[in-house]
């Protein structure tokens, strides 16, 4: 059974910083690029981090570029956010996504996990 589960979400004030974990089971981890993404009310879910599969190159939204660092540990099959200089603006539910990439480069299944709330207050 596949399962992601986020956690590390809460209430923070402007400024601080929250480090965001989520665990992978019943896949590959190795064979995942793994994202986070963010939803805030009546907004689209947006992008944030990706993390590739092998490589480990990193990508970030421009809004959160140079305050929030993507990593993950294989042998814990986790990957992490961490979230500094936090703003009002990173008010959202916070998502991770695994996304299967084959050897060839093809994409496969995606898989979201329900996601954990980040509280920015001013």
């Amino acid at each position: 059974q596949v399962q992601l589960v986020e956690s590390g979400g809460g209430l923070v004030q402007a400024g601080g910083s929250l480090r965001l974990s989520c665990a992978v089971s019943g896949l590959p981890f190795s064979m995942l690029n793994m994202n986070w993404y963010r939803q805030a009310p009546g907004k689209e879910r947006e992008f944030v981090a990706v993390i590739r599969r092998s490589s480990g190159i990193t990508y970030y939204a421009d809004s959160v570029e140079g305050r929030f660092t993507i990593s993950r540990d294989n042998a814990k099959n986790s990957v992490y956010l961490q979230m500094n200089s936090l703003t009002p603006e990173d008010t959202a539910i916070y998502y991770c996504r695994g996304d299967v990439v084959y050897f060839s480069d093809s994409v496969g299944p995606k898989y979201w996990g329900q996601g954990t709330q980040v509280t920015v207050s001013s």
